[in-house]
């Protein structure tokens, strides 16, 4: 599993302990319960448990073998209680969520981001950014703290790179937006002050190329991730906690919502749209502009709206011009 150091990215706004939680959340906490108090800097997530962190969990869910020594749990399940020997339970989970992680993390979406950046052949680079000498950057290319660069990368013009961990001989090409914020809040709540905090990263695997004005966004907690030898075409959108596998081919102008796991080898049209939390097996063919809906097993070819098997979708077309219907 990958792993990255969070505060090399979101630096530690506040100190908090498991004790404080109690004052913190006020009218919010239901109840709690706390066996050992300890320091949190860290969030975890049902794919990777973390120390001295924070889970949230919004269903009732017993972990067990939890590896963590230090984890305490919040939820909005008061079944959880029963579960875990360090938990609070809270009225609004999302209200929690964003309280909590604005006051323990500093992030771009809050003002006072602590950065610093040298000029550098005409583009701001942060001094908190690793960017290897074999490397190069083009003009007006903005890179924020954190940000690691890996040997024999092309950065064009105009691109942003933030929140994200770039390998070796990596092609990004001009106007492209890595690491921006993903597309995350609570749907009765809508509104820029209410936007989850994003506090993952972007990973980019090495020998990947990105075309021109592409918006790849962070994760919300672990990383969106595009595999080793892939091809991304120009205005292609990836949403946040997207996992792309080895030698993808993303063509123009396709959209994927965020938290869709699409596996290795697959091939995607034109104008393809995803919606978020579906699965893509290895080896799929996807025609262009399809509408992808639902999951798909590996070695499919699909096309249409929705997207079907495409033998069975040109069957349709066919019977659709002979009968009208």
């Amino acid at each position: 599993m990958r792993s990255f150091n969070r505060e090399n990215f979101f630096p530690i706004k506040n100190k908090i302990n498991t004790d404080f939680l109690s004052t913190f959340l006020g009218e919010g906490l239901l109840s709690s319960k706390i066996s050992n108090n300890f320091e949190i800097f860290d969030i975890s997530s049902l794919s990777i448990i973390r120390n001295n962190s924070l889970l949230f969990l919004e269903n009732e869910l017993n972990i067990k073998n939890i590896e963590s020594k230090n984890l305490h749990v919040i939820s909005n399940s008061k079944e959880n209680l029963k579960y875990y020997e360090n938990i609070s339970i809270v009225k609004n989970l999302n209200t929690s969520y964003n309280e909590i992680l604005n006051y323990l993390f500093f992030h771009d979406d809050n003002k006072n981001f602590p950065d610093e950046f040298s000029l550098v052949n005409g583009s701001y680079i942060s001094k908190y950014a690793n960017i290897d000498k074999s490397s190069e950057i083009g003009k007006n290319c903005f890179i924020s703290r954190g940000v690691e660069i890996g040997k024999n990368c092309v950065i064009k013009n105009n691109v942003v790179i933030k929140n994200s961990i770039i390998g070796n001989n990596v092609i990004i090409s001009d106007s492209t937006s890595i690491g921006t914020t993903g597309f995350g809040f609570d749907f009765k709540t809508r509104g820029s002050q209410h936007l989850n905090p994003q506090l993952g990263i972007v990973i980019i695997d090495d020998g990947v190329h990105l075309g021109a004005r592409c918006s790849i966004d962070r994760a919300k907690i672990d990383f969106t991730l595009i595999g080793e030898n892939s091809m991304v075409d120009n205005m292609v959108h990836i949403g946040h906690n997207c996992v792309i596998g080895k030698n993808a081919c993303i063509a123009a102008q396709t959209g994927i919502s965020g938290s869709v796991t699409i596996g290795q080898n697959v091939t995607i049209g034109g104008q393809v749209g995803f919606a978020g939390h579906i699965i893509i097996g290895d080896n799929v063919i996807i025609a262009a502009k399809s509408g992808v809906t639902k999951n798909i097993k590996d070695n499919s070819v699909v096309a249409g709206f929705p997207a079907t098997d495409m033998k069975e979708w040109k069957k349709n077309i066919i019977r659709q011009k002979k009968y009208g219907h």
